[in-house]
């Protein structure tokens, strides 16, 4: 059983970006996750959930915050996600890292601290789109789902795998409350 954190983005972007996915019938990384912004990977997030308080203390410890969504890029030809800039969420996923304190092969495994690229997944070629079909959906995100939006990040959900690639919520963690 595995774990990873995300931020969610608001409900009717977040079924903007669903329908987007899903119109390329190839796609099937709705059938993995709903679309959300990767905060922390599974490294460290472990079964016995001992991590989970530490997620928890961190969160309340961190006031709610923006993250503005941004242009389609790569992750070499095989991933393609939409890019965001805020430095909050730089700061949130290296005190959650640093709390859960995951072993330093985990880190370098799943790109976390210097290697940390905040991102949305749009499709992957390990869910079944061509690397053409990569191309041709970053041309049509800019028509179809933009203008990208700011979004207020006032929770974390944290994500429970329940099969072999297929995470669904497994608890909200609110940011703010000791701040």
């Amino acid at each position: 059983m595995q774990y990873f954190i995300g931020i969610v983005p608001t409900q009717e972007y977040k079924g903007k970006v669903t329908e987007f996915r899903n119109s390329w019938k190839n796609n099937s990384i709705s059938d993995v996750v709903e679309p959300h912004i990767t905060l922390k990977a599974q490294g460290g997030l472990t079964a016995d959930k001992k991590w989970l308080g530490k997620v928890k203390e961190v969160c309340l410890n961190t006031k709610p915050f923006d993250i503005k969504i941004d242009k389609t890029r790569f992750f070499g030809e095989d991933i393609l996600y939409l890019s965001l800039s805020s430095k909050q969420l730089s700061i949130l996923h290296y005190n959650i890292v640093s709390a859960v304190a995951p072993p330093k092969e985990l880190i370098e495994k799943y790109f976390e601290l210097d290697n940390f690229i905040p991102h949305m997944t749009l499709g992957k070629t390990t869910y079944g789109l061509s690397k053409q079909e990569l191309r041709d959906m970053a041309r049509l995100a800019e028509k179809e789902i933009s203008p990208y939006p700011t979004i207020n990040v006032d929770f974390v959900r944290i994500y429970q795998e329940i099969e072999p690639n297929k995470y669904v919520k497994f608890e909200d963690v609110p940011l703010g409350w000791n701040c």
